[in-house]
């Protein structure tokens, strides 16, 4: 039930080579430790390291709400040259933060009793955090996590913090994922006319999530008027950067800002919307995973069990757009997919991502080539040729012509994709020597 045949997904659009140093990547929605079901290693040393080799030059911090990770910041943050951002004291030359923070919010409205919204929060400086914080700490408890909760409808969220300053950027976060989101199928709304009401003049950006992608937004002609932006929601270092946005500079916060607002990116980095954890209808329990037309098929319950399927992004898709799969609305950024260096090495060598050959042999290649986005994205493959291995630069030459292969995710299963068919085996068309990077 729901085999998907392997087949390509796309070919990617790839950024001209004049646009080579007139952007900058910049992820905007990661966590800190403070966070629940969060590694110990996010905070601002780890961010900062693992967004220079990622090839990221402007980073959220994520929690600034929570009390302990915001005394952290005003230690260890001090003002960049850049209007509105921050360094870190311990290196000044290296990636830039943008204070970042999710909300939750648990309310009822409208015909359904339970609404839960999640809404990234972007400032322009430390004061205005402090005053935000100050304002919330009257309305929940936000040391019980880093990102913290509140039983008032979010459009309320909005107007509270406006009125402590209008440059203060929301941006419904993961817009799609079942729960937790705008449109999710179990807690969301139709439309962000209906979550935000009085307030929605004031959202101009939405983050398309992990398992869904511009493409799959540009179906619904209601989302036209809205930036789509895309980021990790990094829970542990190694995610970061797994989806970005390429902002024109100048780099600062008012810049950004305006181009949130008017839609003026160069692109999106995207993660495989399949790969997505959330991305096809499905049953863990039972391991079924469905398409929305096996879905209406089977009446919205496991073939298996009889239980309640969790209804993925796609479906949701389907049900809200006016548009045919395919249609793209002039005017938007690209949007490349891409796959992290790590799992590309990890298929290269038939070995799981989190061995020890494959961190070491992606330490080697980020000193070599600089960083992890200059490897995928940016440098050509002749020069890469010169110091990556035959097996690894043929998974980077195939993930950059969207050739690849997917078993989609599912009610909180990630879905796998794969570069390399099973008939090529572990060495691939290379027989069995596994070539050295030296």
């Amino acid at each position: 039930m729901g085999t998907v045949k392997p087949e390509t997904l796309r070919r990617n659009e790839w950024p001209p080579e004049d646009w080579r140093g007139r952007f900058y990547l910049a992820d905007l929605h990661v966590h800190s430790r403070y966070s629940r079901a969060t590694s110990r290693d996010m905070h601002l040393p780890a961010l900062a390291r693992t967004a220079r080799e990622k090839g990221l030059q402007l980073v959220g911090t994520g929690d600034f709400t929570h009390p302990d990770y915001f005394r952290e910041l005003c230690e260890l943050l001090e003002p960049a040259p850049e209007e509105g951002l921050y360094v870190y004291r311990e290196d000044p030359e290296g990636p830039r933060f943008i204070l970042s923070a999710e909300v939750s919010n648990i309310f009822s409205q409208g015909h359904r009793r339970n609404r839960r919204i999640h809404t990234l929060i972007l400032a322009p400086s430390l004061e205005v955090v402090r005053e935000i914080n100050l304002a919330l700490s009257r309305l929940g408890d936000l040391s019980a996590d880093g990102r913290p909760t509140f039983g008032f409808p979010v459009k309320k969220l909005v107007r509270l913090l406006r009125e402590i300053s209008p440059e203060i950027l929301f941006i419904p976060a993961h817009a799609w994922t079942p729960w937790y989101s705008v449109f999710g199928a179990f807690s969301g709304f139709d439309s962000v006319e209906e979550c935000f009401e009085e307030e929605t003049e004031h959202i101009h950006a939405l983050e398309t999530g992990l398992s869904s992608d511009p493409e799959m937004n540009w179906r619904v002609s209601a989302l036209d008027r809205y930036t789509l932006v895309s980021n990790s929601d990094a829970h542990s270092p190694s995610k970061l950067g797994r989806e970005a946005n390429a902002f024109w500079y100048p780099m600062s916060y008012p810049a950004l800002s305006q181009a949130l607002r008017t839609g003026n990116l160069a692109f999106t980095v995207e993660f495989y919307p399949e790969e997505g954890k959330y991305h096809f209808d499905g049953h863990r329990s039972c391991g079924i995973y469905l398409s929305p037309s096996e879905t209406r098929r089977h009446g919205g319950v496991c073939p298996v069990c009889g239980g309640r399927l969790t209804v993925g992004v796609m479906h949701r898709v389907e049900e809200l757009a006016d548009r045919p799969e395919g249609f793209r609305p002039p005017g938007k950024p690209l949007s490349v997919h891409l796959v992290p260096l790590e799992e590309i090495i990890a298929e290269a060598l038939g070995v799981g991502s989190q061995s020890k050959r494959v961190k070491k042999t992606y330490r080697q290649l980020i000193e070599l080539g600089g960083s992890e986005f200059s490897l995928l994205l940016e440098k050509d493959l002749s020069e890469l040729a010169e110091f990556v291995p035959e097996r690894i630069l043929e998974g980077i030459r195939r993930v950059r012509e969207g050739r690849v292969y997917v078993r989609p995710g599912y009610d909180g299963v990630y879905g796998v994709v794969s570069i390399f068919t099973p008939e090529e085996g572990p060495s691939g068309d290379q027989g069995p020597r596994q070539q050295s990077l030296f």
